[in-house]
């Protein structure tokens, strides 16, 4: 198939292919005169490559996991790339306590509660927002 049909099957411009072969995703046959063909390997190739980038890896990251010739190497690879989802899932889960308190906070202005105060202040000074709490995680800045 040709550039326009392989991208058009995924929604994809066909500039984003072309990137793709220029950083080594991609390695598409040429037609005698020059133009790139796909067949259903490219298609798979394509598939796994999206997948991989809505599970957070970039493009390099991809090509090395593609290439790999030793399991151990990818391994360790996808288990920095775990421990970096790990930190911002719980750094998502640390936003989404916050909107969910302020949410549930009876008071007419957050601003004016010790406890929010205390928590800004910790971190604008680079401190552990939880230190100011003595909490794990702030989960409730705001109350009497």
């Amino acid at each position: 198939m040709s550039i326009g049909g392989l991208a058009g099957r995924f929604g994809l411009a066909t500039h984003v292919l072309r990137h793709w072969e220029s950083t080594g995703l991609l390695e598409p046959a040429r037609a005698p005169h020059g133009r790139r063909r796909y067949d259903g390997g490219h298609a798979t190739r394509v598939a796994v490559v999206l997948k991989a980038e809505r599970a957070g890896l970039a493009l390099d990251d991809i090509r090395e996991l593609l290439r790999a010739g030793d399991p151990a190497a990818r391994r360790r690879r996808l288990d920095a790339h775990r421990e970096e989802l790990r930190r911002r899932v719980a750094e998502a889960r640390a936003c989404l306590d916050l909107v969910e308190c302020a949410l549930g906070c009876t008071h007419d202005d957050l601003v004016d509660r010790p406890r929010f105060q205390d928590l800004v202040a910790a971190t604008a000074e680079g401190r552990d927002p939880s230190d100011a709490t003595g909490a794990e995680r702030p989960t409730r800045w705001y109350g009497p």
